[in-house]
Parts: C-alpha cells; structure tokens; sequence
C-alpha cells in the first residue's frame, strides 16, 4: 500500500475485523482465541505490548517500536471490542481535547 493512502482509517477497519472474530473459532483465530480466554488475559497483552513499546522506544529502535505499536493497538482494539466500546467514543474523546493543552485538559478531569 503506498504510504501516501496509509491513514487512521486503518484503525476502524482493523476494528471491524476484530469484531467479526469474535464468534470464530479459538482453534483457528488468534483473536477469537483472545476472547474466549476473557478480558483479564486480554487486558494482561494491552499491558504486556505496552511495556514492549516502551521497551523499544527506550531502545531507540524505530522499526521494531513501530511493530510493537502496531501489536499494542491491535490488542487495545480487542479490549475494546471486549468491553463493547467504540473506537468512535475514543475518537471523540480525543477529538474533544484536540488544541486544548495537556495540562489544562487533565486539571479540568479532576475537577
């Protein structure tokens, strides 16, 4: 795919596969697999491909910063399909904050 055709939509396609898999078969989807075995084990892989991100970042190794990203996101999209959220309520939420800064954003969370 050329580069200049890659976007974020990649994310809501990726979405809707994760949600097709999830009544397939464990023996033969990883992420029906994923499923099946229930949120913590999923939350546990979130965890797990974060701290391999960070790991990478720290490293400095772009490409393979790149690749646990992509395994991060993917296993956040199945979280999420988990837990019956929309990457669109995401997508809002971060649409919302879009210009406001960090830290005005997070002091007016607290409040």
């Amino acid at each position: 795919m050329a580069e200049d055709k890659i976007s974020a939509a990649v994310l809501d396609r990726l979405y809707a596969t994760v949600q097709a898999r999830k009544g397939a078969d464990p023996e033969t989807s990883y992420t029906a697999k994923l499923f099946h075995r229930g949120t913590a084990k999923i939350a546990q892989k979130v965890g797990e491909e974060a701290v391999e991100t960070v790991i990478e970042a720290v490293r400095g190794d772009k490409a393979a910063m790149a690749s646990e990203s992509a395994d991060l996101l993917y296993h956040l999209m199945v979280l999420w399909a988990d837990a019956g959220l929309e990457p669109a309520a995401v997508w809002e939420k971060l649409a919302q904050r879009e210009g406001t800064s960090g830290i005005a954003e997070k002091n007016a969370r607290k409040s």
